[in-house]
């Protein structure tokens, strides 16, 4: 396989990332940035696949709309035509190996969701240890770019081992001792920002008067939301209060 010596150098820098022991959602995070510059895509997003749910969390994105994101949240990852035969590939995966993408581009999945960031060309990799879903990595294209090729799928198979073994370590140090112990880990997990955000629900604050208080947006406020939950592993406002009151 040839590699140009732009991608030699984005190489190392995977290998050397994958390497170190970072929490698992920053793995991914930063793998994303990387993979943007790597494989000359546009947006970025990464899920980990909650089976007791039955849906996709813990999510992380690049160059993409959280708004639009928190309806894939709710909506369309139950109405999505392309992400599980994907995940059930288990490697680098095309979405146009699955889907002509004339036919993707009539389906409400693609014009109600992918094309409103843009996203038109498609590449999975799903991530797993042995039946155990770790996390994937989606990364996308805009329309000029033009779909992935056969180079980009086998530069992201020399990632995957390195990959999984760094989800791997993550989530094992992640796994809780006990109850009480996890939730005051997870608390104390979040930024003096989002703790902030967290106790102004606790006061029954809507989403605009938290904007309000701290000079933001109310997408910003969304944004911190969505990351405390992820954090917490909860989905409700009153939820977090009851863990705020705490």
């Amino acid at each position: 396989m040839y590699l140009t010596g732009h991608e030699h150098n984005a190489l190392r820098g995977v290998f050397a990332l994958l390497a170190q022991d970072h929490a698992e959602r920053d793995i991914r995070e930063q793998l994303g940035r990387v993979l943007l510059e790597l494989l000359n895509a546009d947006q970025f997003a990464s899920f980990v696949w909650n089976d007791a749910a039955g849906r996709f969390d813990g999510r992380v994105a690049i160059h993409m709309d959280p708004a639009n994101l928190d309806r894939y949240d709710a909506w369309h990852q139950h109405h999505d035509p392309i992400t599980f035969q994907l995940q059930s590939r288990r490697h680098a995966t095309r979405v146009t190996e699955l889907m002509p993408q004339r036919e993707l581009m009539r389906t409400p999945f693609f014009n109600e969701f992918l094309s409103r960031d843009g996203l038109h060309w498609g590449m999975n990799l799903h991530a797993f240890d042995g039946s155990r879903a770790l996390g994937d990595l989606r990364i996308w294209r805009c329309k000029a770019r033009g779909d992935f090729g056969a180079h980009e799928k086998a530069l992201l198979d020399l990632i995957e081992p390195a990959f999984i073994g760094a989800l791997r370590r993550a989530q094992s140090h992640d796994r809780p001792a006990d109850g009480a112990q996890n939730e005051a880990d997870a608390w104390d997990s979040l930024s003096p920002r989002e703790q902030e955000v967290a106790r102004a629900v606790c006061e029954g604050l809507t989403d605009k008067e938290i904007a309000r208080r701290l000079a933001v947006g109310v997408p910003t406020v969304r944004t911190y939301l969505r990351r405390i939950f992820d954090k917490l592993g909860i989905e409700r406002r009153s939820a977090l209060a009851a863990r705020a009151r705490r």
